[in-house]
C-alpha cells in the first residue's frame, strides 16, 4: 500500500489506513499529564473500566476519560463529578470508531492549597487585563423595572430574594432564569442565561445567586470565561454567591457584591416603608420651612408698613420739602454775603483807582500848566513872559499870558533875581 503523503483521486488511502496512522501518531505522544475537570462520571455493572470525561477548565473543549475500577476506586476522597484533578494518562486513538480517548493511569485530586493558588494566579492575571478595575463599576438603578436573576431551580437563594425584595418593595418585577449552581454545567448554564437576560431590554439589573458551600463548590463562579462575559455585559449585576467569607472571581468583576442572598435583595430594591419615612419626613421639613419662611417675610412686611414713611408717605415729602427751603435759603444767604463782599471789593478798586486818577488830583486844587504847542510845562526854563499858556484844572480849562516868572531854589524859595524883580516892581 503506498504512503498516505502519496496518496492522489486515481489511487487514494482507505479510510482504515488513515486511521491507522492517526493512531500511531497519538501511540507516539507517550503519556503525559493533563489538568482538567471531571464532567462526567459512568460506571457500568460488571465492566471493569469506568468512563468519565473530562472537560478543560477554560474553553469548551471535553475528552473521554478511561481508567481501571480499582484506579478509581482507591482514590480518597472518592472523586465526584465538577472534580478539578491532573491526570496521568496515555492518549489513544481507537480506529475502529475513530474516537478520542484518554487512558488514566494516575489521578490526582488538586488539593485546596493548590486550588487556591491556581485561583490567586488566574486572579492576578484577569486584574492586570484591567477586568477588576474600580472605574468600571456601574451604578444600580434605583428603582428596577425587572430584575434578572440567575439561580437554580426551588433554591433557598430565589426564595430569600423574592420574599424578601417583594417585601421591601411588592411591586417589584423579576425575571428568573434558572441555572446550575454547581458541577460541570455551572459555568457554561449561567453564562447562557446571562446571555439571555442582556437580550432583554426591559431587564436593568441582573442578579446571580447561590448560598454557601466549600471552595470546590464555587469554583465554577471563578471560571475565567464567565468572568469574562460578566466584563463584557452592558447590564449592572450583582453577585450573591456562597456567604461572607467566600469570594470568587464574580465577585470581583461584578458591579456590586452583596454578602447573602438576602443581602442583594436590599441592594436591587429600596425599602418602601423606609422610602416613604424619608418621604414625610422631607414633607413634613418642606412645610416647615415654608411656614417659617412665610412667617418671616410676614414680620418683614410688618415692619415695613409699622414705618411712619408707609403709614403717611408725605412726611417724607415734607421733610425734603423743608431740607429743600432750608437749603434755598442758606444758598440766598450765601449768594448775597458773595455778593456784597464782591460789591465791597469793587468799591474798593474804584476809590484805590479814583485817588490815583490825575483828575482827583486836579479836584485836590493842582492844576496842569501846558504851553501853547500843548506840552506840559514842568519847568519855568520852558516859558518866558507874555507866553500864552492853558491851565488844566478838574472841571475845566484857563487860557492865560504869562506876566512873571518866579524861578525857586533847591529849597524851595524864590530866587534872589526873583526877590529883586519883586521889589522892583513894588517900587514902581
Amino acid at each position: 500500500m503506498p504512503s498516505l503523503r502519496e496518496s492522489t483521486p486515481e489511487s487514494p488511502a482507505p479510510v482504515r489506513a488513515v486511521a491507522n496512522a492517526v493512531a500511531q501518531w497519538i501511540d507516539r505522544l507517550g503519556a503525559v499529564w493533563v489538568e482538567g475537570q471531571i464532567a462526567q462520571v459512568t460506571r457500568r455493572p460488571g465492566v471493569g473500566t469506568v468512563f468519565m470525561t473530562l472537560r478543560d477548565t477554560v474553553a469548551d473543549i471535553s475528552v473521554t476519560l478511561t481508567c481501571q475500577r480499582s484506579l478509581f476506586d482507591s482514590l480518597n476522597p472518592p472523586l465526584v463529578e465538577g472534580a478539578s484533578v491532573v491526570v496521568h494518562a496515555r492518549p489513544s486513538f481507537y480506529a475502529n470508531r475513530g474516537s478520542f480517548s484518554l487512558a488514566a493511569r494516575d489521578i490526582r485530586m488538586v488539593g485546596l492549597g493548590e486550588l487556591l493558588a491556581r485561583l490567586e494566579r488566574r486572579r492576578q492575571l484577569l486584574a492586570a487585563e484591567g477586568l477588576f478595575a474600580a472605574e468600571l463599576k456601574r451604578d444600580l438603578p434605583f428603582l428596577p423595572g425587572v430584575v434578572g436573576l440567575v439561580t437554580a431551580p426551588g433554591s433557598a437563594a430565589e426564595r430569600d430574594i423574592l420574599d424578601n425584595a417583594r417585601r421591601r418593595w411588592p411591586s417589584v418585577r423579576f425575571d428568573v432564569v434558572h441555572a446550575a449552581m454547581q458541577g460541570p454545567r455551572c459555568a457554561a448554564e449561567v453564562m447562557d442565561a446571562l446571555d439571555r437576560l442582556e437580550r432583554r431590554p426591559e431587564v436593568d439589573v441582573v442578579v446571580v445567586a447561590r448560598g454557601g458551600g466549600s471552595v470546590e463548590d464555587l469554583l465554577p463562579f471563578s471560571d475565567e470565561a464567565l468572568v469574562r462575559a460578566v466584563h463584557a455585559m452592558r447590564t449592572p449585576l450583582v453577585s450573591a454567591i456562597g456567604h461572607e467569607q467566600d469570594q470568587p472571581l464574580l465577585d470581583l468583576v461584578a458591579d456590586v457584591r452583596a454578602s447573602t442572598p438576602t443581602d442583594a435583595a436590599k441592594l436591587v430594591v429600596p425599602d418602601m416603608a423606609e422610602e416613604l419615612r424619608g418621604v414625610t419626613w422631607a414633607r413634613d421639613r418642606l412645610r416647615q420651612l415654608v411656614v417659617q419662611r412665610v412667617a418671616r417675610e410676614q414680620e418683614l412686611l410688618d415692619q415695613l408698613r409699622a414705618r411712619p414713611a408707609m403709614a403717611d408717605p408725605r412726611v417724607l415729602l415734607d421733610a425734603r420739602w423743608s431740607e429743600v427751603a432750608e437749603l434755598r435759603d442758606r444758598a440766598r444767604r450765601c449768594l448775597s454775603q458773595r455778593i456784597d463782599r464782591a460789591a465791597d471789593d469793587v468799591g474798593h478798586h474804584r476809590a484805590r483807582a479814583r485817588a490815583l486818577s490825575p483828575l482827583e488830583t486836579l479836584r485836590r486844587g493842582y492844576a496842569v500848566l501846558q504851553d501853547a504847542d500843548g506840552h506840559v510845562v514842568t519847568s519855568v526854563s520852558a516859558l518866558a513872559t507874555g507866553a500864552p499858556v492853558s491851565v488844566r484844572v478838574a472841571d475845566g480849562r484857563v487860557h492865560a499870558t504869562t506876566t512873571t516868572i518866579e524861578p525857586l531854589d533847591a529849597n524851595g524859595s524864590q530866587t534872589a533875581a526873583a526877590q529883586t524883580g519883586h521889589q522892583e516892581d513894588g517900587d514902581d
